[in-house]
């Protein structure tokens, strides 16, 4: 009997034991986190001053309307800003699916500003894909301002002065009128343009392909099929700008940001109808065949023209629209934060582009020359400022926030829209 107890007494204690008694876990190591002061540092000069407030309540993540129900963002986002891991913020699409809607900033019990913050991140982000890098840190600077603006002013101005056309009142065309196109040929403005256009697309092809490399190493995450339907649905969703829908704080954005959106395209077609017209006449002309009567040759051209029309309402379109975004800027600037220098540089740039090209017009109109030459002359400094310096100031957002969208679509990452 003492036997047959003690075997029973065996079978039940192996019976209940438990997998930890058995064996024994392995101690947990934990994860070492090296804090990049230097990166925290520059968020907060960047204008994500108020990134040590957060405390991690999660209120930004629960009010965003834009933020996946999976691993939502910006929560996670502070975390690693507050930590200085740039690697887990540069190759994170949720930087750029953030549309600053402001809604988390407006809400924040501690004023942490998770919408300034995630901006001052994406223009690190810039700069960190930017080829060459220190022209992403210059366009960041403020103390560069006045070189970068000094670049295209040097460059117009050599031209002038090779051909002796500094003396800006004496520039009339053969029916002794002012006209640009006399002043300077558009052949030289193409010699400038093209190059910098053809930079621009390189610096930002090669920064964008950099980023979506890093998409794929910080997730994990691979396209789940072909691409082309996340790029379809992504250029339906930038058209309508159906994302700024979902924002409550900043939701008066939308039209804004369409009338700008929009201009810009209305002004890439007159710009090229522009060149057909010039280009198209000089090629027959030069061919000895007589030119087709719709292509005017040099400018400028009658207000009767469709291409004015064209232009003169996408001027407008633009004027309206960039006015209304500086308000809503200073409307919401408790709420939403007032913006750091990165982004009120584009701002002001888009603002100079469509003040000195409507005035170009109206002082040209007015046969004024001194004062059309200047601001014409202002107006090729600030478009090449603004295409030239294109990668690596906001206006390298679009694509940017594109290509991390894509990404998102296609790899089903992304809240859906409707």
């Amino acid at each position: 009997m003492a036997e047959e107890k003690k075997e029973a007494q065996a079978v039940t204690a192996e019976a209940t034991a438990t997998p930890e008694a058995a064996a024994p876990p392995e101690p947990f190591t934990g994860v070492t986190v090296t804090p990049d002061l230097e990166f925290v540092d520059a968020i907060i000069k960047s204008g994500g001053e108020s990134l040590k407030r957060c405390y991690q309540c999660a209120t930004c993540s629960v009010v965003c309307n834009l933020t996946p129900s999976d691993d939502p963002f910006p929560r996670k986002e502070m975390i690693y800003a507050q930590w200085g891991m740039k690697d887990k913020l540069f190759g994170n699409p949720d930087i750029w699916l953030c549309h600053q809607c402001s809604d988390c900033t407006a809400y924040c019990p501690r004023g942490a500003k998770p919408g300034e913050v995630l901006n001052a991140v994406r223009k690190l982000s810039i700069e960190n894909y930017s080829v060459p890098r220190f022209l992403g840190k210059a366009v960041g600077n403020p103390g560069s301002l006045v070189l970068l603006l000094a670049i295209p002013v040097v460059i117009f101005l050599l031209i002038l002065a090779g051909l002796g056309h500094l003396n800006l009142e004496s520039i009339r065309n053969a029916e002794g009128k002012i006209a640009y196109s006399s002043l300077i040929k558009s052949y030289y403005i193409d010699g400038v343009f093209v190059p910098v256009f053809f930079f621009a697309v390189a610096s930002l092809a090669i920064g964008v392909s950099r980023y979506w490399k890093d998409m794929i190493r910080s997730t994990g995450l691979q396209p789940k099929g072909g691409i082309g339907s996340a790029i379809t649905a992504t250029i339906g969703e930038i058209l309508a700008h159906k994302r700024f829908e979902k924002c409550n704080v900043t939701k008066s954005r939308k039209l804004s940001h369409m009338l700008v959106f929009f201009s810009f395209i209305g002004l890439a077609i007159t710009t090229a109808w522009a060149v057909l017209y010039l280009y198209g006449y000089e090629i027959m002309h030069a061919m000895g065949k007589t030119p087709y009567s719709w292509l005017r040759g040099p400018s400028p051209y009658p207000l009767t023209d469709p291409m004015k029309w064209l232009a003169n309402i996408s001027a407008v379109m633009l004027l309206v629209g960039i006015l209304m975004v500086m308000n809503n800027r200073k409307k919401n600037e408790a709420k939403a934060g007032k913006g750091s220098y990165y982004d009120w540089l584009l701002i002001y740039i888009i603002f100079a582009v469509m003040a000195t090209g409507i005035l170009s017009e109206l002082f040209r109109l007015a046969d004024l020359a001194l004062p059309s030459y200047l601001i014409y002359f202002s107006h090729l400094v600030v478009v090449f400022f603004l295409f030239a310096y294109a990668p690596f100031s906001k206006m390298a957002h679009m694509l940017y926030r594109a290509t991390a969208m894509v990404f998102a679509k296609a790899t089903e990452r992304d809240v859906e829209i409707t």
